[in-house]
């Protein structure tokens, strides 16, 4: 993908409840030892965003996803191989990823799907690869984190056909309303990145005004897809706290009542712990 350029966006007004980012690279973003991974957790930590899951797209990313997750209590893992990296794709991937998706702090399996915007990974690598990986997340019994790029259709196929895991999460959800019913109906949970702040991303900002509050969940992955007005610039965990204030200007409900809604999804989705006190004025989830 193409570097960000210019400038990070500055901090925004802290958020008045909790909220967790529910995808972001935090390696891309530059982390590479505890203290910078620290660091940017406090920079999201600072505006109400005090829990974030950082996700391996390749080996080398999951496996340093799983031990950064180790470093610090508000951060989690996903790990997979990501549809556009599965080429090649084989038994020593697969015994390191399913010992990886084993461990306490991975809370779901992904990103893995179907990417058909670029040809790094022919289409039925890609298909081999997502139906193991569905298989490993209803083994382990966690969440199925997916990568969906110009592939609805044959997402909700292969998901048909495999049997789909107890809970599955829409990545950086980009279909329209009717897709975004169809996955409703099916119980999936559906995660909106800065995309759907665009103003000229009409049809998912429908998706996401539809969405019911109990299958909604908001990310960033950073370092890209930034949220307006800084689209283009770096994107970092912290910034989710404006996708969530655009959100619930979209929705017409108050911005706590949101954060509240999205973190409760996130901590059932992800079986993550309940944490109260997060933010400075010492409100929090229960």
């Amino acid at each position: 993908m193409t570097p960000r350029k210019g400038e990070s966006p500055p901090l925004p007004e802290p958020l008045p409840a909790a909220v967790v980012d529910a995808h972001t690279h935090l390696d891309a973003c530059g982390a590479k030892d505890s203290a910078s991974v620290i660091e940017i957790l406090d920079r999201a930590s600072s505006v109400g965003v005090t829990r974030v899951i950082t996700v391996g797209d390749d080996l080398d990313s999951a496996v340093w996803a799983a031990e950064a997750s180790t470093w610090d209590d508000r951060l989690f893992a996903a790990v997979a191989v990501h549809p556009t990296r599965t080429s090649g794709f084989g038994d020593a991937d697969k015994a390191v990823l399913e010992d990886l998706a084993r461990r306490p702090r991975v809370v779901a399996v992904g990103e893995t799907g179907l990417d058909y915007y670029w040809d790094y990974s022919t289409p039925q690598e890609q298909d081999a690869a997502f139906r193991w990986h569905i298989d490993l997340a209803k083994r382990v019994g966690k969440a199925l984190m997916i990568h969906d790029r110009d592939a609805h259709e044959d997402i909700l196929r292969v998901l048909t056909e495999e049997g789909s895991p107890e809970k599955v999460v829409f990545h950086c959800f980009s279909g329209d309303l009717d897709f975004a019913r169809r996955c409703v109906e099916r119980g999936y949970v559906l995660s909106f990145a800065g995309p759907v702040t665009f103003r000229n991303a009409k049809d998912l900002r429908e998706a996401a005004a539809f969405v019911p509050a109990d299958q909604l969940l908001v990310e960033t992955d950073a370092p890209f897809l930034t949220p307006h007005p800084f689209r283009g610039r770096p994107n970092e965990s912290y910034a989710v706290a404006y996708t969530v204030r655009d959100l619930a200007a979209l929705r017409g409900v108050d911005v706590a009542e949101l954060a509240n809604a999205v973190s409760a999804t996130a901590q059932r989705v992800f079986s993550l712990p309940a944490v109260t006190s997060d933010l400075p004025n010492g409100e929090g989830l229960v």
